[in-house]
């Protein structure tokens, strides 16, 4: 497990408060996924030796795919991998639009001592590795010519690294903010640092300066992606990970959008092997998986990444992890690390209140509002415990078990569903059209 300083805490459990998955500090309580951490740490080193690779995580509402994702990129940086972590929206993150997905992965670059917007301090380590190695092979830095010969090797590093596939104007604007940054023009060079993650409102005279015009575009996103991929490496890092949570939003896009997206994601699968170094993650519903709105429907992505299981024992090695639903006893073990993590004025009272009875008592209290789905009700009881355990830190003669009483709140229309009982489509809200659509078509889209 890792340190937890004080802040750490207090931003698990403000987390935990509103419902959320924290970013960090989460290792520390958990439980019941050793199996598949472990797989993912062996995906970790496979990229590590110069793989590239891709993994899907698959489980229902409630199983813990977010927690899981953001726990393997906690586990990535510890390793000194670079990461990011993307959500898929169905207003602005569409897969036939890789320059979309391209700019929300530059701009989540985490690294553990910069969690986000990470490429500006990437280009200085990766700057700062060529200057020791020239200071190392006996050049002056103080010489005239010192940074002509650090621009030189940046870019026979960076033509050598990517096989020469760097496009050209990826080239001109790394020499670019390089120049910049010795003149002291952080300015220039932070607008082109932006231009390089993806955005499209950097001033003209920026990027006059590199010789570019325009904005990165769906076709060569992938090109760039590369040439990032390989600086992250020339920096000191074992590769890069990406997270594309929440994968089964695809589904409640409109049809032609959704078969696009899907076609996006098979073109992703079908490079990752071309990318050493990198490991993409997605996660998904059973019902992403498996039905013909979904990865079914698109035979060459079903084929490469189907799901099978032998009874009850699934491999965790094929393509699709699985994430199993939680069980009382899980739940217990997570509740009794957070009662000791929980920063309380008076901790023997805390302690007294919060008995290993009166938390048996609260899952079956919760689990009892989600008609007994213990699958489900993680976010929901999580939230009602850490709000017994501050009202037993804020009044002296508050009595949990006495106050025992719960109703489901702000439910998510997942959540809403299970209330209601209907579960048939849980995870899509109803968006989901017909079954006798037809298949996804094949195709390249960008």
């Amino acid at each position: 497990m890792s340190p937890l300083t004080g802040r750490d805490v207090e931003h698990i459990f403000e987390s935990l408060r509103k419902g959320l998955v924290p970013e960090r500090g989460i290792d520390n309580f958990a439980f019941g996924i050793e199996k598949q951490r472990a797989e993912l740490h062996r995906q970790l080193g496979l990229i590590g030796d110069g793989e590239g690779s891709v993994k899907f995580l698959r489980g229902g509402y409630g199983c813990g795919k977010t927690f899981m994702a953001r726990l393997a990129l906690l586990d990535a940086q510890e390793k000194r991998f670079a990461t990011s972590f993307v959500v898929v929206s169905d207003n602005d993150l569409h897969f036939h639009k890789f320059e979309d997905v391209y700019k929300r992965v530059l701009t989540e670059l985490g690294t553990s001592s910069c969690p986000r917007g990470a490429l500006n301090d990437i280009l200085d380590r990766w700057i700062g590795a060529v200057e020791e190695a020239l200071i190392d092979a006996g050049e002056d830095p103080d010489a005239d010519g010192f940074d002509f010969r650090v621009r030189s090797r940046l870019d026979d590093n960076l033509q050598s690294m990517t096989g020469g596939k760097a496009p050209q104007d990826f080239v001109r604007v790394i020499q670019t903010i390089f120049d910049l940054k010795q003149k002291g023009d952080h300015a220039n060079s932070g607008a082109l640092i932006s231009w390089l993650c993806g955005s499209s409102n950097v001033a003209a005279g920026a990027k006059k300066a590199a010789g570019i015009r325009g904005e990165i575009g769906s076709r060569e996103a992938l090109d760039y992606l590369r040439g990032i991929l390989e600086i992250v490496k020339a920096a000191g890092y074992k590769g890069l990970v990406i997270v594309i949570d929440e994968a089964e939003t695809i589904l409640r896009m409109r049809q032609d959008v959704r078969g696009k997206s899907l076609n996006g994601i098979r073109q992703i699968a079908d490079a990752s092997v071309d990318y050493p170094g990198l490991l993409w993650i997605f996660t998904g519903t059973p019902e992403f998986f498996d039905t013909r709105q979904g990865v079914a429907g698109l035979a060459p992505l079903h084929d490469r990444i189907q799901f099978s299981k032998q009874g009850q024992f699934a491999n965790p090695r094929q393509a699709q992890l699985e994430l199993t639903p939680f069980d009382a006893s899980r739940l217990k073990s997570v509740a009794l690390r957070l009662l000791d993590l929980f920063p309380a004025a008076d901790k023997s009272r805390l302690n007294d209140r919060i008995s290993d009875v009166f938390i048996e008592r609260l899952v079956a209290d919760v689990t009892k509002g989600f008609q007994g789905d213990v699958g489900v009700v993680p976010r929901q009881f999580l939230r009602a415990f850490v709000n017994h355990m501050d009202l037993v830190d804020q009044h002296d003669d508050y009595d949990p078990m006495a106050q025992m009483g719960f109703q489901p709140t702000e439910l998510t229309p997942e959540e809403q569903q299970r209330v209601s009982g209907d579960s048939a489509h849980s995870g899509h809200s109803g968006a989901i059209q017909a079954e006798t659509e037809a298949f996804v078509s094949l195709e390249d889209v960008w």
